[in-house]
């Protein structure tokens, strides 16, 4: 699978950790952000530049790691096409997939640890869209997409 990994500084650690394990997990990785703990990159760019090469087509999926993960996701959701969200648990790292179809995961850098951080990547990677749903709920959400996908249409001309 292909996926963007990108942070800011405050991120930095976390994303470094997670390059590692993904990489060698046979990830095809673009990476956003510094180069170095030290550099500078404000969280808007690097959620922008993500954000705009998923919509391009370049990955399936990104992950992005600011301080508190809300700052990449907001301005992610600013792109069409793109389904940021938010996570600090495994659980809810794996539903953003299952019931919101989310395509980018953003995670605070400043509290999740980066084994608890790996753990989140992977339940995110792995789950599909409506997986382990019952079935009625399942066709709700496929309907529930249609729906959201009208307003984001409505909301991005």
């Amino acid at each position: 699978m292909r996926l963007i990994l990108g942070s800011d500084k405050s991120g930095y650690t976390l994303r470094c950790a997670l390059e590692g394990w993904l990489r060698e997990a046979g990830y095809d990785l673009t990476i956003f952000g510094p180069g170095d703990a030290e550099e500078a990159v404000p969280f808007y760019e690097t959620a922008a530049r993500a954000a705009r090469a998923l919509r391009e087509g370049e990955a399936e999926r990104a992950i992005l790691v600011c301080g508190t993960g809300t700052g990449v996701a907001q301005v992610a959701n600013k792109f069409k096409g793109v389904r940021a969200a938010c996570a600090e648990s495994v659980y809810a790292a794996k539903m953003a997939r299952a019931i919101n179809d989310s395509n980018v995961l953003c995670m605070g850098g400043w509290f999740i640890a980066p084994e608890l951080g790996w753990q989140m990547a992977l339940a995110f990677l792995n789950t599909e869209f409506t997986e382990g749903l019952e079935p009625w709920r399942a066709e709700w959400l496929k309907g529930a997409k249609e729906k959201i996908a009208a307003l984001e249409d409505e909301n991005f001309k």
